[in-house]
């Protein structure tokens, strides 16, 4: 990856397919690399060498606009920090990047997206008014109601408190179920990882261990020299 004294080598021979519809656990200790693979998967840093294909594109060559409208068309993204916008609703938040894709239905689309977490009675609530959980309920909400065909989820429970994170969870999972979407979940938490169908264990910016897998799926992501 560029740096401004030079390229760093975070990422290292990294092969891997990803199916359409699994759910993957990324884990390792920090400075592994988690983050940084997730960063290149999304667009938001690029790689030095190496193909990554997400849904059939080869996103090495895009251009800044044109990984801007894979995130927004293909790609959800949900981070350990909510960033939603603290001057908006969560109905606005929700709303803001369907109607910049050009949805013509972006308020309904949200308005149900919000009472799919249960968030319905929250809707003109700006973020200061919400609980650290219902902030990343609204995260989710907008990460899911474009209908991604990639959820990239890092460390989305690192600010909530056991309890609060468990049921956040718990609904990350039942709307990716209910969607098919492909998830890669940053974690430190094994039990959480154990939820995935393939944990993928980083280590010095290497792959060290694979657990798990759906066999015979077509893959949605490729490979870093």
């Amino acid at each position: 990856m560029p740096a401004a004294a030079g390229p760093v080598n975070i990422l290292r021979g990294i092969d891997l397919d990803i199916p359409d519809g699994e759910a993957v656990g990324i884990v390792g200790p920090s400075g592994s690399g988690k983050t940084s693979l997730l960063m290149v998967l999304a667009g938001l840093e690029r790689a030095t060498s190496g193909t990554i294909r997400i849904a059939g594109q080869d996103i090495a060559g895009f251009n800044e606009d044109a990984l801007a409208r894979l995130r927004r068309d293909t790609i959800g993204i949900v981070f350990q920090a909510f960033h939603l916008i603290p001057t908006m609703t969560a109905l606005e938040n929700v709303s803001v990047p369907l109607e910049l894709a050009g949805r013509r239905d972006a308020g309904a689309r949200a308005r149900a997206a919000l009472e799919s977490v249960g968030l319905g009675h929250r809707l003109t609530h700006l973020p200061g008014q919400l609980s650290g959980g219902e902030q990343q309920r609204v995260a989710l909400a907008r990460a899911f109601a474009p209908e991604p065909r990639l959820l990239l989820a890092d460390e989305p429970t690192g600010n909530l408190d056991q309890a609060t994170g468990d049921s956040v969870m718990d609904l990350l999972f039942r709307l990716r179920a209910r969607a098919g979407t492909t998830l890669l979940l940053i974690t430190h938490d094994a039990q959480l990882a154990a939820r995935c169908s393939r944990r993928i264990h980083l280590a010095d910016g290497r792959v060290v261990e694979i657990e798990g897998g759906i066999p015979g799926a077509a893959p949605v992501a490729g490979s870093l020299a």
